[in-house]
């Protein structure tokens, strides 16, 4: 099988359909039905159910999938490994994060390693949920993952990032004169969150329930845009790291430290095996910052 074969593949599996496949990849939809049939000749077996509304994957499409991926990001690669060689400043670097995490510390890592290196493309996948995150990187479709934990993840080579303290972010007016927040106090209050198995939930959960009580939700919402806003219309209370929390504070939000200090760490994590020089390059700036904090 050759490469435009599997881009194809790959194609096809993004968008549903052989027909929005072609357009999105902007080729001929013959063209495009012409390769998968000859790669479905060449591994001895049909890729895809043909339905009368897009494709679905057989039982061999579906163990191809993640290879396929794996596949194309070694062929970009070693491409960028030859450009850096040749002296060429370009490539790309493709990170998926859970939101807050997107926020703080990513954001900051990205700024310092764009001003080092302006002409790397940068893609910043948002999965919410810290299990698609490393399903993300396994599967190959992004190189490095970024979730909220202080320890490593299986199978996945990882460093852990600096920490990041939480605040208690509360609606305006609310404890008038009150300069912290103690922990057994937050069970008290009712919690605005994301779903389950998000990092803002997770900080919630973990900070409230280390004195053995369930924190109270008051709304859920998978917009984490959207829990500012509900906390400064008095809906109740949320708990954000620092650089979130001085926005909301902006906003005319009550943000109070916590006593005592909530800390939490992101690992930054990948694949083993090689890396795409933009990638590799990545690490080792987090690593250097990572070492001139300790």
């Amino acid at each position: 099988m050759d490469r435009r074969e599997l881009e194809y593949f790959l194609a096809i599996v993004e968008h549903g359909s052989f027909t929005a496949a072609a357009q999105a990849m902007h080729v001929a939809q013959p063209s495009l039905s012409h390769a998968i049939r000859n790669l479905e000749k060449e591994l001895g077996g049909k890729v895809f159910h043909r339905l009368p509304h897009g494709v679905s994957l057989t039982p061999a499409g579906d163990a191809l999938a993640e290879p396929a991926r794996q596949v194309m990001r070694d062929l970009s690669t070693a491409s960028a490994s030859v450009r850096e060689v040749l002296g060429l400043s370009s490539g790309r670097l493709d990170v998926v994060a859970q939101t807050t995490l997107a926020v703080d510390p990513l954001a900051e890592l990205i700024g310092t390693f764009l001003r080092e290196y302006p002409k790397v493309a940068v893609n910043i996948a948002d999965p919410e949920l810290g299990t698609d995150v490393t399903s993300s990187v396994r599967a190959g479709e992004c190189e490095l993952g970024v979730v909220d934990s202080e320890h490593p993840i299986g199978d996945l080579e990882s460093m852990v990032l600096r920490g990041r303290e939480i605040f208690a972010v509360l609606p305006p007016g609310s404890v008038p004169g009150q300069k912290r927040l103690s922990v057994p106090e937050l069970s008290t209050l009712d919690w605005i969150a994301t779903p389950p198995g998000t990092a803002t939930r997770a900080v919630i959960e973990d900070t409230v329930g280390t004195r053995g009580g369930e924190p109270s939700f008051a709304v859920e919402t998978a917009h984490q845009a959207m829990i500012v806003p509900l906390v400064l219309a008095g809906a109740g209370a949320t708990l954000l790291p620092r650089s979130m929390a001085r926005d909301a504070a902006a906003r005319g939000a009550v943000v109070l430290p916590l006593r005592p200090r909530v800390v939490r760490r992101g690992v930054l994590f990948w694949r083993p095996g090689p890396l795409s020089p933009a990638a590799a390059q990545f690490l080792t700036m987090a690593e250097g910052i990572a070492e001139l904090r300790r």
